[in-house]
């Protein structure tokens, strides 16, 4: 399945919908966001997990904040994290983050907690770049999510966070790759095969 240029396929691709993304109208892209924000919100509310992992927005991602901080106001004992990148190679770990959070930045200038409990979240929201029908994701190319994925135990639910220009027909997995369970995008929340 995987050819010699492969990589260099996913990485035009990658850069394409980055690129139409990041160059979208501001107020269009947040008309999208906002339909996410909602099928989001319904779906926690149907699978309703006691902490989620999240991501802080990053190149014109949807911004999941609000809906977090919503979702942990609504019921106490909730948790939510985020995640943080260690060493090369090594699987991200979840750090537990309140509204109050001091914050931190990594390597690539994303904010995390800079300390508090370490979390398994039981849904972890994961930002995507492009998808396929099957759950597989694009991110941007370093292997963190799928890494964290492999060793985590017991594993999350895991819902795939895109708009639809994102969609691709086949993404052609590389062997690593770990489909998400959900794909939410501003046209609905949709199970994969997983």
């Amino acid at each position: 399945m995987n050819v010699p240029d492969d990589h260099a396929r996913r990485r035009a691709i990658r850069l394409s919908l980055l690129q139409r993304r990041e160059t979208m109208d501001g107020a269009a892209l947040a008309g999208l966001h906002r339909a996410i924000a909602g099928h989001l919100a319904g779906l926690l509310t149907r699978l309703a997990p006691r902490s989620i992992g999240f991501t802080w927005p990053y190149r014109a991602e949807f911004d999941a904040l609000p809906t977090v901080r919503d979702w942990l106001a609504a019921s106490e004992g909730r948790r939510a994290a985020l995640p943080v990148v260690g060493e090369k190679g090594a699987p991200m770990t979840f750090r537990e983050w309140t509204p109050d959070s001091a914050m931190a930045l990594d390597r690539y200038g994303i904010p995390h907690p800079a300390a508090g409990d370490t979390v398994t979240p039981d849904i972890l929201l994961i930002p995507c770049n492009g998808f396929d029908a099957r759950g597989y994701r694009l991110g941007y190319g370093a292997g963190h999510y799928d890494r964290t994925l492999a060793a985590m135990q017991p594993t999350p639910c895991t819902l795939g966070i895109a708009i639809e220009d994102g969609r691709i027909d086949d993404l052609g997995p590389q062997p690593h790759d770990i489909p998400m369970d959900w794909i939410v995008t501003e046209a609905g929340a949709f199970k994969t095969g997983r």
